[in-house]
């Protein structure tokens, strides 16, 4: 369950995340912004992850196995996106209002106010950091996932739950940390929350956890078909 060996993908995480590190304790960023910018990590990852499976479902597999309640079917790729983008984007939806409810970021603006708001709550520092993100996501997988052929065996279902596991845990430290700016601790909690983000990123091998499920519904699946 646990990364023995980091890779060359895990020194760059490492890098990225110790910019806003120091750009807050050395350069003196607003730590308010550098933490905005982790919440739009979270819509970074899924906009990626829709594009991978739309690449899956364009270029592999139009189809695969959907599972619902322990029966399973065969159904586009579509479904599988668009069942994506709805409860991934609910789940992001819900981050953001905690995190502006409880940073009292946007308090004077309406609903959608708020993210009308954000390029200019980001402020410059917040948009370079942004910038930083994209460009390592987009890279990262890049080479995880296309030139390395993983999308031509992975299934969607798989996909569809990759971003689940790891953004659980960072919006639970991102909503932590709204609290500490409330508090005018941003500085002391954003070491904190890059010390834990990394350990988590490093060390707990999130896509060997899919991959024992997604092996367990598989036999499990098999065995009520011999049935």
């Amino acid at each position: 369950m646990f990364k023995r060996k980091l890779t060359i993908s895990d020194f760059f995480l490492i890098l990225v995340n110790l910019v806003p590190l120091y750009g807050v304790w050395f350069e003196g960023w607003n730590a308010t912004e550098v933490f905005l910018v982790y919440c739009l990590e979270t819509v970074i990852i899924g906009v990626i992850n829709v594009l991978k499976m739309a690449c899956v479902t364009i270029f592999v597999r139009p189809k695969d196995v959907w599972e619902n309640g322990g029966a399973t079917s065969m159904q586009s790729g579509w479904l599988f996106i668009f069942f994506f983008i709805a409860h991934y984007g609910f789940f992001v939806l819900v981050q953001t209002q905690i995190f502006f409810g409880v940073s009292g970021i946007g308090d004077d603006a309406s609903f959608f106010g708020k993210y009308a708001r954000v390029p200019a709550l980001l402020g410059d520092n917040g948009k370079l950091l942004l910038l930083i993100f994209i460009t390592y996501y987009t890279l990262q997988n890049i080479f995880s996932f296309f030139l390395n052929g993983a999308y031509k065996t992975i299934s969607l279902g798989r996909l569809m739950f990759e971003p689940y596991m790891r953004i659980f845990v960072q919006q639970f430290v991102v909503i932590l940390g709204s609290i500490f700016l409330s508090f005018g601790a941003g500085k002391i909690f954003i070491l904190v929350f890059v010390i834990a983000k990394i350990f988590f990123e490093l060390f707990i091998n999130f896509n060997r956890f899919l991959a024992l499920a997604e092996k367990k519904q598989q036999l499990k699946n098999e065995r009520e078909n011999e049935t």
